[in-house]
C-alpha cells in the first residue's frame, strides 16, 4: 500500500482498433427522434446530489483502510535494462525522482467515488478510453474488484477531471454488471495475481443525459508495446488533495524476486504518488492526443513508497478484458 498522502509547497505498439469519433463537449447526445436531447439520467442526477463538495473532498483512498485488499532531462539512462527486486520496492541509491506538481486535470482522467460498508466515502483513479460504446474507463483492478456482478453499487460513479470540490463534466454511474476485473485476479488476490490489476468500468450517460466519451473524449489503449518508454506522463489523484498530480519520466522493466508479488513490472519513478493514485493512467503521446500503456498498481499494488510506481503490463489479457467490456459479455467475479 502507499504511504498516506501529506500536501507539499518505443517499440511497435499494437492499438486497439477503435473508431477515433469527434467529441462533443458538454453538450446533450442528440436522440434518435427528430434531434431531440437525450433524456437525462435520474440515477445520475441523484449520484450528482449525494457526491457534494464536502464528501468528494472527505472521501478516502481506496488504498487505505479495511476495505483494501489490501520528455524531462536528468532522468535514469537506458543502460539499466532490467532491476531485480529486493526487499524495498523504493528508489535505488543516487536515482533521480522526477519531481511531481498539482493541476487542474485533464478530461479523459478522473476519480472514481464510493461508499464502502460503513459508510465511508473512497476514491480511486481512472481514465476514459476510447470504445465503440463512449462508456469506458481503465482503472487499477484493486480499485474496481469489489463492485463485480450486482453487488450494491453503493454510490459508485466516476468524475472525469475531478478539481476543487467541482464536477465539471458530471458524474457518470457505473452500470450494474459493468465492472470487468480479470479472472485471474479475484481467484490469485492482489499480490499473487499482481499481474492482473487491472480493469475497466462501464458507465451510464451522465445527469444531462451526455456519454462520457462524448463529455471528455478518451485516450487510445495501447497493448504489447514492451516495458521500457522514454517519456511518459504519468497522471493521478491523491487521497484527500484538491486537485490531481501529473509527473513526467520514464519507465523501466522490473522483474521480481518476491514471491508473493511474482511477475515482470513497467516501473516508473516520480515523486508524492501516495493512496489514491492508484489506478491512475501512465500515458504517452498519440496522434490527437494520448495513449494509454499502464495504470498505478501491480507490483505491491502499485509500490509501497511515494517515489516509485509500478503497472500490470499491458497484454493479451487486457485486450481480452477490454474486448469482453465493449461487448458486454458477462463480468468475471468471485468464485468463493
Amino acid at each position: 500500500m502507499r504511504k498516506l498522502f501529506r500536501p507539499r509547497v518505443c517499440r511497435a505498439a499494437v492499438a486497439i482498433a477503435v473508431a477515433l469519433l469527434p467529441c462533443a463537449a458538454l453538450a446533450p447526445v442528440a436522440s434518435a427522434h427528430g434531434g431531440r436531447p437525450a433524456p437525462a439520467n435520474p440515477a445520475a442526477a441523484r449520484l450528482d446530489a449525494y457526491w457534494s463538495a464536502a464528501r468528494l473532498t472527505a472521501a478516502r483512498p481506496v488504498d487505505t483502510g479495511l476495505e483494501a485488499d489490501s520528455a524531462p532531462s536528468n532522468l535514469e539512462t537506458d543502460s539499466v535494462s532490467s532491476t531485480s527486486s529486493s526487499a524495498v520496492d523504493g528508489p535505488r541509491p543516487g536515482e533521480y525522482i522526477p519531481p511531481s506538481h498539482s493541476f487542474d486535470g485533464m478530461s479523459q482522467v478522473g476519480t472514481f467515488f464510493w461508499t464502502d460498508v460503513s459508510g465511508t466515502g473512497r476514491s480511486c483513479s481512472g481514465s476514459v478510453v476510447r470504445s465503440s460504446g463512449r462508456d469506458l474507463v481503465l482503472s487499477a483492478g484493486h480499485c474496481l474488484r469489489g463492485y463485480s456482478g450486482t453487488s450494491p453499487r453503493r454510490n459508485l460513479a466516476f468524475v472525469p477531471r475531478y478539481h476543487d470540490g467541482q464536477k465539471p463534466y458530471g458524474v457518470f454511474p457505473v452500470r450494474a454488471n459493468g465492472v470487468y476485473v480479470p479472472q485471474e485476479y479475484y481467484d490469485l488476490k492482489e499480490h499473487a495475481g499482481a499481474e492482473y490489476d487491472y480493469g475497466f468500468a462501464v458507465t451510464e450517460p451522465n445527469q444531462d443525459g451526455t456519454s462520457l466519451e462524448d463529455a471528455t473524449g478518451g485516450v487510445q489503449l495501447l497493448t504489447d508495446t514492451g516495458y521500457h518508454h522514454a517519456a511518459v506522463r504519468m497522471i493521478g489523484y491523491p487521497g484527500g488533495a484538491d486537485k490531481p498530480l501529473e509527473c513526467w519520466s520514464r519507465t523501466t522493466r522490473w522483474d521480481s524476486d518476491d514471491p508473493a508479488d511474482p511477475g515482470s513490472f513497467p516501473r516508473i519513478a516520480c515523486d508524492a504518488f501516495v493512496d489514491g493514485t492508484s489506478g491512475g493512467p501512465m500515458l504517452v503521446p498519440w496522434p490527437g492526443g494520448w495513449a494509454v500503456i499502464g495504470v498505478i498498481g501491480g507490483y505491491h499494488t502499485g509500490g509501497y513508497t511515494p517515489q516509485i510506481s509500478y503497472s500490470a503490463y499491458f497484454g493479451k489479457s487486457v485486450r481480452a478484458l477490454y474486448g469482453d467490456a465493449v461487448t458486454g459479455a458477462p463480468p468475471a467475479g468471485p468464485t468463493s
